[in-house]
């Protein structure tokens, strides 16, 4: 399994570098030769009563901003990828309907992951331009790269992968395969009751074994739940000084509201570090 293509999602309107800077350096590092760039942007949602008058320059003004931001955005992905790949793609779109979370998900057919800064809680005010970021991991079907604040390039000396027996935590460790094919070790780690010590032994065992057998330097370890499994994770992450952390991400939605777990929640705001999270 390699790692063939990657997508690049940009805040249309806001600052871009670091996930770009990161972004540019991932597609060398990994040697991806097709490389996807994506922002949208959602019109002013006006609501009023049937009878009332929405001026048009206001709406004129808006796609005029959503278009001006979009090619500012196109053309700042555009010049970090410069000479770092074969292919550069550049997708986006004014929304009609449905969310950012929506439209990136959809794209995310065309390529093996995706990297995407973490949203600060502002954004939650403005989803014209920022996304759901728990919406769109949940949905995008593909591994979700988080990287930490300040961070240009992805430290693959040391990995953590959080373990839990599920679907999820399985789909996490096959989409980061290539990842994980070049980490320096890997360390797969599961949070347990103490009286489920022995079974959590066994399982991440069965897990390095066969993360060895697909070329992965690794090794299990089974640790006594003292605190929530978040700190546990974050504690043993910063022992290994691990560069990565990959987990599944849990959650489900219920009338379009993400409830999620706490790893997963803490993951994807973690701003000391990098996530790469799969649902």
């Amino acid at each position: 399994m390699t790692l063939a293509s990657l997508m690049v999602r940009l805040t249309a309107g806001a600052s871009n570098d670091a996930v770009l800077r990161f972004a540019a350096n991932a597609v060398v590092q990994f040697g991806v030769g097709r490389v996807i760039g994506i922002s949208a942007c959602q019109p002013v949602q006006v609501y009023v009563s049937p009878d009332a008058y929405v001026p048009a320059d206001l709406i004129e003004q808006d796609f005029e901003r959503i278009d001006k931001d979009l090619k500012e955005a196109e053309k700042a992905f555009r010049s970090a990828m410069e000479g770092k790949a074969k292919s550069i793609e550049w997708r986006s779109t004014a929304l009609a309907f449905g969310t950012i979370a929506d439209y990136v998900a959809q794209q995310m057919r065309a390529a093996d992951l995706l990297v995407t800064a973490a949203e600060g809680a502002s954004s939650l005010f403005d989803s014209g331009r920022h996304v759901d970021l728990a919406d769109l991991v949940l949905r995008a079907g593909r591994p979700v790269l988080i990287p930490g604040i300040g961070i240009d390039k992805l430290d693959l000396t040391s990995v953590v992968l959080g373990w839990k027996d599920t679907r999820e935590a399985r789909r996490a460790a096959e989409g980061a395969l290539p990842l994980l094919k070049l980490a320096g070790r890997v360390t797969v780690v599961e949070v347990a009751a103490k009286d489920d010590l022995g079974d959590a032994r066994k399982r991440t065992e069965d897990v390095s074994t066969w993360l060895a057998g697909h070329g992965v330097k690794a090794s299990a370890c089974a640790i006594e739940a003292v605190q929530d499994d978040p700190a546990e994770i974050e504690a043993i992450a910063k022992q290994l000084l691990a560069g990565l952390i990959v987990g599944g991400a849990y959650g489900h939605t219920r009338v379009r509201e993400w409830v999620l777990g706490g790893v997963t929640r803490d993951l994807l705001l973690r701003p000391v570090g990098c996530s790469l999270l799969a649902h």
